[in-house]
């Protein structure tokens, strides 16, 4: 059959320009693996990289009406308040006279499929969660007229409901996947050598995504090296693994990333990786460290204990400082996924975020203290966050979908204090996105980026002195516009 795998355009939102919540990172390969998915059944598909190549969706729909598809596959990602934009591609396509199958997969349309369905008819289906063989499956019933609503793994409009056919049992042999289909080579790949997560964070739509909480699988390091030689046969020197957790559970995992390591030295290349910070030990991190390791995130999020429970975190202080020990002693400056704005926080408890940023030396880079001090939590739909926030009648909606949620805030302190510092970093983040400003990022003005980051440290201190003393809080706009105007005096914007 005649196949394309879109990747469809995306918009710049200019209030969520720095949340990564929308999608996880590994979604970057999952229109290859079904791309590879299909052309291993036999099936002649086109990978059409509207996004990549900068194409509106005007530009996207002249092409797949021209190319004329039996099947149209989208990796559908949730882009904010743009998203509507979306479903008005998916009618445009019908009213131009589009009469191919319309499939969404990926990690939005995974879990918001009910919204999406009441969003639009224009979908035949979608594929929940892990969807390669989903996909094959759905073309192979498609081509020989057979009733493809049985297939497990979809949803789909039967009469005037929504029904599925219940999620497929994610593939138990990762090494049985072809390796995806990519686009233009870049210097740094994107590679998944495992999937999943063995816990099961509120925040996090991993586990929601394959429909049985926790569940972590790794390809067998020998698969994952020889993927990795093909791209270094065709000049790939940077990798980057986009592994929700790289090294897995327990000490079968930290041995698997000890062997995939042994294979990678010889390569000679440089990599990076994410992790959680109970998964690190000396021994690992050595042995990825000489293979090439060069950039690491481990994913501590709070310090708080309370708030670590809320967040189903499963982790603790002394096992992040511990982290962030072993990774310096191995030469890697570790990036930190951090949340210091929850819903369920306490002064106190943004009281020991700062100061174990502080003590670990942490707030030294300045796009990296902007983002640390800026963070906070929201909720996407289908994840046990909402389930949870739900219950207690504290989401608030902030998208036209109803995908993504904002959370009303227990202490009102704490909100207060998020509204002046977020948009005051986001600020910031955006001048140094801003190739005229003096505080772009290529500019390399160390004095300049040193006291810029030493006002923000400052601002934060001295807002945070605010919520622990007083309880009439001062007007927000007026405080973040005195923080605004010390930033011009000491940056010159």
């Amino acid at each position: 059959m005649n196949i394309i795998v879109l990747e469809h355009p995306r918009m710049y939102s200019e209030k969520h320009f720095n949340d990564i919540a929308n999608t996880p990172l590994w979604s970057c390969l999952i229109s290859g693996y079904c791309a590879a998915a299909l052309i291993k059944d036999g099936h002649d598909v086109h990978l059409m990289d509207a996004a990549g190549n900068g194409w509106d969706f005007k530009r996207t729909q002249d092409e797949i009406l021209n190319a004329d598809p039996e099947i149209l596959c989208i990796n559908t990602v949730f882009f904010w308040e743009h998203t509507p934009l979306f479903f008005n591609f998916l009618s445009n396509l019908r009213q131009k006279g589009f009469n191919g199958h319309i499939n969404l997969f990926g990690f939005f349309p995974t879990l918001a499929w009910e919204i999406i369905f009441s969003l639009t008819k224009a979908v035949d289906s979608v594929a929940l969660g892990e969807c390669e063989n989903t996909l094959a499956e759905l073309a192979r019933h498609l081509e020989t007229g057979k009733n493809w609503k049985h297939i497990s793994g979809l949803a789909f409009h039967e009469k005037n409901s929504i029904q599925t056919s219940g999620h497929r049992s994610p593939a138990s042999n990762l090494d049985d996947f072809a390796f995806p289909k990519r686009h233009n080579s870049k210097d740094t790949a994107s590679v998944l050598a495992s999937r999943g997560c063995y816990n099961q964070c509120s925040f996090c739509p991993v586990p929601s995504f394959y429909n049985q909480g926790p569940l972590w699988r790794g390809r067998t390091p020998e698969n994952v090296f020889s993927e990795l030689s093909i791209l270094v046969k065709n000049g790939t020197e940077d990798i980057y693994f986009a592994d929700p957790n790289f090294i897995g559970p327990g000490s079968k995992g930290r041995q698997r990333a000890i062997e995939l390591a042994q294979l990678i030295k010889p390569l000679k290349i440089s990599f990076g990786m994410e992790t959680r910070p109970n998964d690190l030990d000396a021994q690992t991190i050595e042995q990825l460290a000489q293979a090439g390791l060069k950039s690491l995130l481990i994913g501590i999020e709070n310090v708080s204990f309370s708030v670590l429970n809320k967040l189903n975190k499963h982790s603790s202080i002394n096992v992040s400082e511990r982290a962030i020990k072993l990774c310096r002693a191995a030469g890697i400056d570790p990036e930190i996924g951090f949340l210091m704005f929850v819903p369920d926080s306490c002064i106190e408890d943004i009281n020991q975020n700062f100061d174990f940023l502080l003590r670990n030396n942490l707030l030294n880079r300045l796009d990296k203290t902007a983002n640390l001090l800026s963070h906070y939590q929201i909720v996407l739909y289908g994840t046990t966050g909402y389930r949870y926030f739900k219950k207690q009648k504290r989401l608030i909606k902030t998208d036209a979908t109803g995908f993504q949620h904002e959370i009303s805030y227990k202490d009102k302190r704490v909100e207060w204090m998020a509204s002046v510092i977020v948009p005051f970093c986001h600020y910031i983040l955006k001048e140094m996105g801003q190739k005229d400003s003096p505080l772009y990022w290529n500019k390399k003005n160390t004095a300049r980026f040193a006291d810029t980051n030493n006002l923000i440290v400052d601002i934060f201190k001295k807002t945070l002195e605010i919520i622990k003393n007083k309880t009439n809080l001062p007007n927000v706009e007026s405080v973040k516009e005195n923080a605004l105007n010390e930033l011009k005096t000491v940056t010159g914007i």
